[in-house]
Order: C-alpha cells, then sequence, then structure tokens
C-alpha cells in the first residue's frame, strides 16, 4: 500500500470521533520524541523494546500496526489543496477544528549539485503580530498549533507527498515564539535519530524579534544536541521609525531591546544570526538605508537575507525591480555585511515569503486561540 493512501488510512482510525478508544486514553505520538514515547509503554500495554520499534516505524514508513492504531492519536489533518509554482509546493492540511494550516516544500539544487529540500512550516493558524508586508497578519491569530500538528506538517511532506526532506525552518504562518514550547518539542522530535533525523543545524526558528522568545530560544539551544540551532530575526528596517511603520511590535520592543536579545545569543560553534530584511521599494531601500542596518548589525555575528517583498492580496507595494534588489545588496557588502539574496519561489501560488493565508479567513470573526 502506497504512503499516501496509508496515512489517509490512519489518520481516520485515529480521528477522535472514530476511534474507538477515548482521546483521553490515546497518546499524541507524533508530538513525543521516542524516549518519551517509551515511557508511555506500560499505558499501552506494550514493552519498551515494541514501543521504540512502533516508533520508528511511523516515522520512518509512515505506517502503524492495526493492533496498536486505536492506542495512539494522530492528529485528523488530511491535506485540502496543493498549489504547485514550479518545483515549489503548498499544501493546506485541515485541523480537527476546521481551520487550515499550510507548508511549502521547497526544493532548490546547491552548489554542488544535490538537491535540497527545506520544509516551511506553520506554528500558528493567521498571526497577532500584524506586520504590514505579511498575508498571514491580515488573518488575525485564529489558533496554536499542537506538538504533533507542526510535526503533522512534515509526516504530510514525508508519507503523503513522498518528499525527503532535508531542512526545516519555522517561517510559515505565525511567530514561533507566541508558540515556544510547541515548537521547541517539535524541534525534539524532527532531530530524533531514530525519526525525521534533521539536524539542529538544519532547522532555523524566525522571529519578529520578541525578546523574551530570543531568550528563551537561547536557552533551548544550551541544551546538548541544539547547539547549531539556527536564529532568523526578521528586521526589515534601517531604524525605528521605518520599523514601527511596518512592524507594530517595534512599538514594544524597539531596535536597541532587539538588538540587545541578539547580543546574548550565544556564540561559539554556532551559526550566524539570519537577519531577514523583506526589501519593499519606496519604504526601506533609499540610499543609506543599507548602511544604516550595517550599522545597527555592528558587533553581531550576523548574515543578511535581503528577501525581495512578495506582494500580498490588496498589497499598498508592488514587487522591488531587479535593479533596486542589487542596488541594496551592493551597498550592504559595501558596508561590510555579508549579504544574500533570497531566491523568490512560489510566488505565483502565493506560496512565497509573506504571503501564506486562506483569504476565506479573511471574511470571518477571528476567534480567540487556544
Amino acid at each position: 500500500m502506497s504512503p499516501k493512501r496509508f496515512y489517509r488510512r490512519v489518520r481516520i482510525r485515529c480521528d477522535p470521533c472514530a476511534c474507538p478508544y477515548p482521546s483521553r486514553m490515546s497518546v499524541g505520538i507524533l508530538g513525543l520524541t521516542e524516549k518519551q514515547f517509551l515511557a508511555e509503554a506500560d499505558n499501552l500495554s506494550m514493552t519498551p523494546a515494541a514501543a521504540g520499534r512502533h516508533w520508528r516505524q511511523l516515522f520512518r514508513q509512515g505506517t502503524l500496526p492495526p493492533e496498536i492504531q486505536g492506542k495512539v492519536k494522530i492528529p485528523s489533518m488530511p491535506i485540502v489543496r496543493r498549489e504547485p509554482d514550479g518545483d515549489t509546493l503548498k499544501f493546506a492540511q485541515q485541523l480537527e477544528g476546521g481551520l487550515e494550516t499550510e507548508s511549502v516544500i521547497l526544493p532548490q539544487r546547491g552548489r554542488t549539485g544535490r538537491i535540497r529540500t527545506s520544509l516551511c512550516v506553520s506554528s500558528q493558524v493567521g498571526c497577532a503580530m500584524g506586520c504590514r508586508f505579511c498575508e498571514t497578519a491580515t488573518l488575525g491569530r485564529r489558533q496554536q498549533l499542537t506538538t504533533d500538528e507542526i510535526v503533522g506538517q512534515w509526516f504530510a511532506a514525508r508519507h503523503s507527498e513522498g518528499r525527503s526532506i532535508t531542512n526545516i525552518v519555522f517561517m510559515g504562518m505565525g511567530e514561533p515564539t507566541d508558540n515556544i514550547e510547541s515548537v521547541l518539542q517539535a524541534i525534539r522530535v524532527l532531530t530524533e535519530h531514530g525519526g525525521p533525523a534533521i539536524p539542529a543545524s538544519r532547522i532555523s526558528v524566525s522571529t519578529v524579534g520578541r525578546s523574551q522568545g530570543i531568550e528563551r530560544l537561547a536557552e533551548f539551544a544550551n541544551e546538548p544536541g541544539f547547539r547549531q540551532l539556527r536564529l532568523a530575526v526578521s528586521l526589515n528596517a534601517p531604524d525605528d521609525a521605518v520599523r514601527q511603520t511596518l512592524m507594530p511590535v517595534n512599538r514594544a520592543e524597539p531596535m536597541a531591546d532587539l538588538h540587545a536579545a541578539m547580543s546574548a545569543w550565544p556564540a561559539g560553534n554556532r551559526l550566524p544570526i539570519l537577519v531577514e530584511y523583506v526589501l519593499i521599494p519606496g519604504v526601506n531601500n533609499a540610499p543609506g538605508h543599507a548602511t544604516a542596518v550595517a550599522k545597527f548589525l555592528q558587533g553581531l555575528s550576523v548574515n543578511l537575507n535581503v528577501i525581495p517583498y512578495n506582494p500580498i492580496r490588496d498589497s499598498p507595494w508592488l514587487a522591488p525591480t531587479e535593479s533596486e534588489v542589487v542596488a541594496f545588496c551592493a551597498e550592504a557588502r559595501e558596508a561590510g555585511l555579508r549579504t544574500k539574496r533570497r531566491r523568490t519561489m512560489g510566488r505565483d501560488a502565493m506560496a512565497a515569503c509573506g504571503q501564506l493565508g486562506n483569504p476565506a479567513l479573511k471574511r470571518e470573526r477571528p476567534t480567540r486561540s487556544k
């Protein structure tokens, strides 16, 4: 039986409405590391050896033996939409409450010719941050995703879509530090050697710059096995005046606070902080802006990632021209910043950076997040 068909069958059998066991007696297996699942072996009436075997089988093969399917819970997350754009694929999964989460599969050929496939995952449905250049922000925050719903996005990409995922980026819907403990537990599961086996060095967590969130990430990154976790910070402006017009978070936590939080990020053998800069023509790309960014980042170990703006629905701005992107990157390099531009992928499918979100939700009144 193909992984795609089996995954659908497992989801149906493990749906709380269809499962013969009450959900309070089932274990959310996708949200647990192997060690954590082994600790549940007695409750599941199985030996630790059998529990480990079943855990590894699920993550590696996407299957479970029939005798334990009612004892463990896999979130019901059917893929309800697929929107390809070249090699890029955006897919939407319906959650048990009826809302949707969106993820993006991004294959890229590296300098050596090998294919690297990144999965952009969501941590929330919608987002409360209100960034003006982001489609997700127009939805408001609708729901926090549980750990197994976050890992369920990888599970669908691997076992429904048949993709070998090499990198995970928490750059989909939502602000990861607003759902930090679920995100960190998802990272624990995703890095498990017997499971997804994605190294921490290939996992990036992007934040608008919440100081407390960065502090919690830094604390987590001090744990053994996670010291190569990559921090990405969405800067997008040369100064407070510009940033607060784009990102409301800057009113509560100005750039000085952000700089202090970034300065406290553990150094040593860690990768540089990835500083994301969405380039919006006429807003944050004036002559001198890149130089001001370099001055702000002085003393920090960073790489600047310039992201040409991807227009959202009803956007007041256009995408920058090629010459505008080249000019900004050149000024940043001249000012001493290690600078790369992000390749635009998935724009036509509303799958590019800042474009995720079901527009139908805009017509509905936001509900209080769980």
